[in-house]
């Protein structure tokens, strides 16, 4: 966790997509080391951001700038004046003209408003997406920050998503080089952790689903994971860090579907987690060979993934997302 430093007084960071998952404990750690925020909102009176007005220095050094991504005008108001910039916004979603076309535009604009701005630094939010899909990797390939997605197998299978995100990405470093803009790229696996925003995220669903009951079984599948404070924090040390640069694979373990029930199960038992795989016919997905060893070289340590995941349920509890069991097992421990 880290803690109020001075390394932030007196210099202003831009927060793209303030009010989003990994958005907002970037804004709370900044917050913490002193730094002013200037964080873009769709709308800064929408209650589903007023979770980001109550942190701690927000009333001092916190202004919410209405922006959209396809408004280059709102953008560079925004960025105007600021040391550095935070790229996270993105859409979330599998439609190509929702997802591909705002993706790409909305980089390149926040790319060329860093340059016109004067901005030290831009750290962009990229993904796990933009890099491991690809089937021709073979088994034992370890994924770092060299890889990236199959463009033509994203189409093909139409995952618009991971499609978008490395577009976007490449645009970024494309137009990074043009405008001579210090461009770095944090990429995070699926985010867990606790939420600070009032509605649920799409990564949250991943695990929600399997104690309300909805899901019966689990995939035959494998799935990279990390807590959202580390990928905050990475964010924030890939800024501050000199000699930082390139893309940055944030991810702290990959489990099968298989182990992530086995660990709800075990942390809550009272919940109905699935027990049965929906595919009992091919062999077991291993997980893949990763690198994270250029976070953990500018000092990140991990939270573990057991203890993410232990946090998500209970934030969700305290949320009112998650119904409390009638028999609350707080005594449950993490070492099992």
């Amino acid at each position: 966790m880290p803690v109020a430093g001075s390394s932030g007084y007196g210099q202003t960071i831009c927060v793209t997509g303030a009010g989003g998952y990994i958005a907002s404990w970037l804004v709370k750690f900044l917050l913490e080391k002193g730094y002013t925020v200037k964080g873009t909102v769709r709308n800064p009176d929408d209650p589903k951001n007023s979770h980001l007005k109550e942190l701690e220095g927000a009333e001092e050094r916190l202004i919410l700038c209405k922006a959209d991504l396809l408004d280059y005008e709102s953008l560079r108001n925004a960025i105007e004046g600021c040391q550095g910039v935070f790229h996270t916004a993105s859409p979330v979603t599998d439609d190509p003209e929702q997802m591909v076309e705002p993706a790409v535009t909305g980089t390149k604009y926040i790319v060329n408003a860093a340059a016109e701005a004067g901005v030290r630094r831009v750290v962009m939010t990229s993904s796990i997406g933009a890099v491991h899909m690809d089937p021709n990797r073979a088994p034992d390939t370890v994924v770092d920050e060299s890889c990236w997605s199959d463009l033509d197998f994203c189409k093909n299978t139409k995952n618009w998503y991971c499609y978008g995100k490395a577009v976007a990405e490449q645009a970024a470093w494309e137009m990074a080089k043009e405008r001579g803009v210090d461009l770095v790229v944090v990429i995070p696996v699926l985010v867990l952790g606790p939420l600070l925003q009032p509605n649920v995220n799409a990564s949250i669903i991943h695990v929600l689903k399997y104690l309300t009951g909805s899901a019966k079984t689990y995939v035959n599948s494998v799935q990279a994971y990390v807590d959202v404070r580390d990928v905050a924090l990475a964010h924030i040390l890939v800024l501050e860090a000199p000699s930082a640069s390139g893309r940055y694979l944030c991810a702290e373990s990959v489990l099968h579907r298989g182990d992530v029930v086995e660990i709800l199960q075990k942390l809550f038992p009272e919940y109905p987690v699935p027990a049965k795989c929906s595919d009992e016919v091919n062999p077991k997905k291993k997980p893949y060979k990763f690198s994270n060893q250029k976070l953990k070289d500018l000092g990140l340590d991990f939270i573990p993934v057991k203890q993410t995941m232990y946090e998500t349920v209970k934030s969700l509890q305290e949320k009112g997302h998650l119904p409390l069991p009638t028999q609350a097992n707080d005594h449950i421990h993490l070492q099992s």
